[in-house]
């Protein structure tokens, strides 16, 4: 089931029931749809998971690492790439009246990077220092070195001396993200985590199915799809997320897929 809300997400139900919810803005068609590509990952790992262990750990979900691997891979290594748009910008086109707008100067916005004040509209090239912001801010406070009223003034000079913005007001700065309000401290390195994790699944699977870049602009989305469900889904928690992703790409976790990724993707848009 498909709704609108607030902020997105995406809930289990039970067995092959998943929900998820989007936003849009009406001068900002990427921001919803990456939003929508997003929840989808998430989904996708939902329903791939063993129904018939649902409840037990074989039938939940490796890590929040692992999950958020699956949401970002969606989002960014397939909603943002030349394949993808390859195959559906004429319908996009069709829709929008944006017939003069070519595939590579939708390709540009899309995957356009300028540092921002919202974690959940950044680029891939800065999101991550969104990530770093908070996840200091965490130990900060956890250690006692930083008081919760103090919060957004730090937040705000952390946006400046990482990003060189600075909130306008506490809505778009500490208080735009729902977890520190529902006491998930600790999510969102997730996030972080799941980048790292998903550019290595990304590269393991096109070593094994071939490019998917060629099969995507075919609109042939099951070749990734079937092996995430073969390697990651389908396990469940029978293995740690490290070993998971080890056994998945032939290597433990580390941070060179993501920054191959980025620079063959972003130096080329330069």
């Amino acid at each position: 089931r498909f709704d609108l809300g607030p902020h997105p997400f995406c809930t289990t139900i039970g067995p092959g029931d998943v929900r998820i919810a989007a936003r849009y803005h009406p001068r900002n068609f990427a921001s919803g749809f990456l939003a929508v590509m997003h929840e989808t990952g998430h989904a996708l790992y939902e329903q791939g998971l063993d129904q018939a262990h649902f409840g037990t750990p074989m039938g939940e979900a490796a890590s929040l690492g692992i999950h958020e691997s699956q949401s970002r891979l969606w989002e960014n290594l397939v909603g943002r790439s030349h394949g993808f748009w390859k195959h559906f910008y004429p319908q996009l086109q069709g829709a929008l009246d944006v017939n003069d707008v070519s595939l590579d100067e939708f390709r540009e916005v899309i995957n356009h990077v300028r540092p921002g004040l919202i974690r959940v509209e950044a680029d891939e090239v800065t999101y991550n220092l969104h990530i770093i912001i908070r996840f200091e801010l965490e130990q900060a406070l956890l250690s006692g070195d930083l008081q919760a009223q103090d919060l957004p003034g730090e937040w705000n000079d952390m946006y400046q001396r990482y990003l060189g913005v600075t909130p306008d007001s506490d809505r778009n700065g500490c208080l735009q993200d729902i977890h520190w309000s529902e006491s998930l401290i600790g999510y969102f390195p997730t996030y972080t985590l799941g980048n790292v994790y998903a550019a290595q699944l990304f590269a393991a699977a096109e070593r094994a199915v071939g490019p998917l870049e060629n099969a995507f602009a075919a609109g042939e989305f099951s070749p990734l799809r079937d092996w995430l469900g073969q390697h990651i889904h389908c396990l469940g928690k029978r293995f740690p997320a490290v070993k998971l992703v080890e056994r998945a790409t032939g290597t433990a976790p580390d941070t060179s897929a993501l920054v191959a990724s980025l620079s063959k993707r972003y130096l080329a848009l330069a």
